[in-house]
C-alpha cells in the first residue's frame, strides 16, 4: 500500500517536471515577432522611445528639403459632385493620394513640368492637377492606370534654375478617370468626373423614428393581444370573453394581416429575438456573412415578401376598416378590438436589431476607428475628427500603415461607413511588416515610430522626382545596408540616410536614418517603402 502511494507521488512529480519543461520549451520557441498583444498595444506608438524623442516631428511634415517655396495663397472651392472637367494629369508609381493628404513633388520631366505650369496658369480650375496611381500588373508586367484618383491643389512651389519645380500639393476630391491623352504640347491630360461623396448619417436614429425591431412588434402585441394559452407568453386578463379572444381578433384581420400576425408570433415566441443585449457573436458574424453574400437575414420565408406589400395593403385595409366601423358599432369590447387592430397596423415592422444598424452608423464607426487608431498607432490623435466621419475616413486612410494596393482599395470605396469598417478591420489585423517579394518578416506592429506630426506614414520625394510613401519604424530585422550614409536631401533634418535592402531577396526596402548630432534622439530609425510591403501583413 505504501509502495503504491510512493509510485503515485513519483508519477505526479514526473508529470509536473514534464509540464515545466514543456513551458520552458514554449518560452524558448517564441519568436521575437510574436510578443504578447499587450506589449504590442503598449508600444504601438513607440512609447518606449517616444519619451526620449528630441526630434521635432513638425520638421518632417514641412518638407524643408525642398528648400524655400512660395505660397500660392490660393484655396479653391470644392467642385460640385458629378462635374466633368479636364485637368493636367500626374500619374505616379507607388503613390495613392487621399483628400486632405499632403503630396510633395519634384518635377523634373519636361512633360510634367509643362503639366505643372499649365495648372499654375489655368483659369477654370487654377492650381489644380489630377493624381492617379500607376502600377505594373503582377502577371504580365503591363502598366495599368487606376480609374480612381484625387485632385490636388498646388499650395506651394518653387522654380529652380534648371527649369524644374519643387511643389507641395494637398489632396482635395476623389474623381473617376474617364479618359486620358497626351496633347500637342506633350502635357498628360485627363477627363475626370468628380465623385459625389455621401453624407454621414446617424442611420439608427433615423430608422427607428419610423421603424422598430420586430421584437418591438412582439412586445406591442403582448400588451394588446389576450390568449387562452400561456405557452406563447400572453398575459391573462381577468375579464376574458368570447368577444375578446384571439380568434375574434384574428377574424378581423385580412389574410395578409393574419399571415403577418402569425409570422410575428412564431418569430417572437418560437425563438429568442436577436437583440444587442442577447445576441451572440456567432449571431452577429452569421448576419454579417449573410449581408456580404446578399442573403436576407429573416426568420419566416413566407413573411419576407409580405412585409413590404403589407405597407400598401395596410393602407387599403385601413380605409375599408374605417368604413366598416360605421356599420359594426357595438359593445365596448368590439371597439376595444378595433383600437387594438388599428394599433397592430401602426406597429413598427423593422426586422433588424439595433446593433445591425450601428454597424453602418458613420458616427459610431468613426468613434470605433478613432479608438482603434489610438490603441494601435496613437499619433496623431483622431478624436477631433470623430464628429466628421467623412474626413476621418480619408485621414485614417492616408495615414494607416498598409500596402500600396490596399491604400488604392480604400480610395476606391464609395461610402463613409464602408470605408471606416474596412479601416477598422485593417487596424485590427495589422501585425507584421513583410517583404513583398520573399515574405520575410521585417518588423512587427510595436516597432512603429512616429517621426512626423502627420503620423508614422507619409509621402516624401527624392532628388530624382520619385515619390516614396514610407512607414517609420523604431527597429527592423532582415535588412542589409548598401553604400555610405548621406546627409544631403534628408527628409528628416539632422539625420543621414543609408539605402537598406532585404537580406533575403535584395529588394530595396527603404532606408536607415542615423542621427548626426549627439543630442538628437532616437539615434536611428528605419523608413520602409509601402510599395515593397506584402499584402495583408502591413
Amino acid at each position: 500500500m505504501v509502495d503504491d502511494r510512493l509510485l503515485e507521488r513519483e508519477r505526479q512529480q514526473i508529470e509536473q517536471i514534464r509540464q515545466l519543461d514543456f513551458e520552458e520549451l514554449q518560452v524558448e520557441e517564441v519568436d521575437d515577432f510574436h510578443d504578447s498583444s499587450d506589449n504590442d498595444d503598449r508600444a504601438a506608438t513607440g512609447a518606449d522611445s517616444s519619451n526620449q524623442l528630441t526630434f521635432d516631428t513638425c520638421l518632417a511634415s514641412l518638407h524643408t528639403y525642398l528648400g524655400d517655396v512660395e505660397d500660392t495663397h490660393n484655396r479653391m472651392a470644392f467642385l460640385e459632385g458629378g462635374a466633368i472637367l479636364t485637368l493636367p494629369l500626374f500619374y505616379l508609381d507607388g503613390v495613392v493620394l487621399f483628400p486632405e493628404a499632403t503630396l510633395p513633388l519634384r518635377v523634373i520631366k519636361p512633360n510634367f513640368i509643362a503639366a505643372a505650369e499649365r495648372a499654375l496658369s489655368q483659369v477654370d480650375v487654377p492650381y489644380t492637377i489630377g493624381v492617379v496611381r500607376v502600377f505594373r500588373e503582377p502577371d504580365n508586367g503591363r502598366i495599368t492606370f487606376a480609374t480612381i484618383g484625387t485632385t490636388a491643389e498646388i499650395r506651394q512651389y518653387r522654380r529652380l534654375e534648371d527649369g524644374s519645380l519643387n511643389v507641395v500639393t494637398r489632396g482635395q476630391q476623389r474623381f473617376r478617370l474617364r479618359r486620358r491623352w497626351i496633347d500637342v504640347e506633350g502635357v498628360p491630360c485627363g477627363e475626370i468626373q468628380i465623385i459625389q461623396e455621401d453624407l454621414p448619417l446617424r442611420t439608427p436614429r433615423d430608422v427607428f423614428e419610423t421603424l422598430g425591431c420586430v421584437s418591438n412588434l412582439s412586445r406591442s402585441l403582448s400588451h394588446t393581444l389576450p390568449s387562452n394559452s400561456s405557452s406563447r407568453g400572453y398575459g391573462i386578463r381577468d375579464n376574458d370573453s368570447d368577444a375578446t379572444s384571439e380568434e375574434s381578433f384574428e377574424s378581423e384581420l385580412s389574410p395578409t394581416e393574419r399571415r403577418i400576425h402569425q409570422s410575428v408570433i412564431d418569430s417572437a415566441y418560437g425563438r429568442d429575438i436577436m437583440d444587442e443585449s442577447t445576441s451572440s457573436d456567432d449571431d452577429k458574424s452569421a448576419f454579417q456573412s449573410d449581408i456580404r453574400s446578399g442573403r436576407p437575414h429573416l426568420n419566416d420565408s413566407d413573411s419576407i415578401g409580405n412585409w413590404k406589400q403589407s405597407e400598401n395593403v395596410g393602407l387599403r385595409i385601413g380605409k375599408s376598416s374605417a368604413l366598416g366601423r360605421q356599420s359594426h358599432r357595438g359593445e365596448g369590447s368590439k371597439m376595444c378590438w378595433r383600437n387594438e387592430l388599428s394599433q397592430f397596423r401602426r406597429t413598427s415592422r423593422a426586422f433588424l436589431p439595433h446593433w445591425v444598424y450601428r454597424m453602418y452608423d458613420s458616427y459610431c464607426l468613426a468613434q470605433r476607428a478613432a479608438d482603434k487608431w489610438k490603441q494601435i498607432v496613437g499619433t496623431p490623435n483622431m478624436d477631433g475628427l470623430v464628429k466628421k466621419p467623412d474626413l476621418l475616413s480619408f485621414y485614417i486612410a492616408s495615414k494607416i500603415p498598409v500596402s500600396e494596393s490596399t491604400r488604392q482599395e480604400l480610395l476606391e470605396i464609395d461610402g463613409v461607413s464602408y470605408r471606416l469598417r474596412r479601416e477598422i478591420e485593417l487596424l485590427e489585423s495589422f501585425d507584421l511588416v513583410r517583404c513583398k517579394t520573399c515574405k520575410t518578416a521585417i518588423a512587427k506592429r510595436s516597432d512603429m515610430l512616429v517621426m512626423s506630426s502627420e503620423g508614422p506614414f507619409g509621402a516624401y520625394v527624392n532628388p530624382h522626382g520619385c515619390v516614396h510613401e514610407i512607414l517609420t519604424l523604431n527597429k527592423a530585422n532582415g535588412l542589409a545596408l548598401y553604400g555610405r550614409a548621406e546627409t544631403e536631401y534628408s527628409w528628416f533634418p539632422g539625420y543621414a540616410w543609408t539605402v537598406a535592402s532585404c537580406s533575403t531577396c535584395e529588394t530595396h526596402m527603404g532606408w536607415l536614418f542615423t542621427a548626426t548630432k549627439k543630442k538628437l534622439k532616437p539615434k536611428s530609425f528605419w523608413g520602409i517603402r509601402s510599395s515593397q510591403v506584402a499584402e495583408g501583413t502591413c
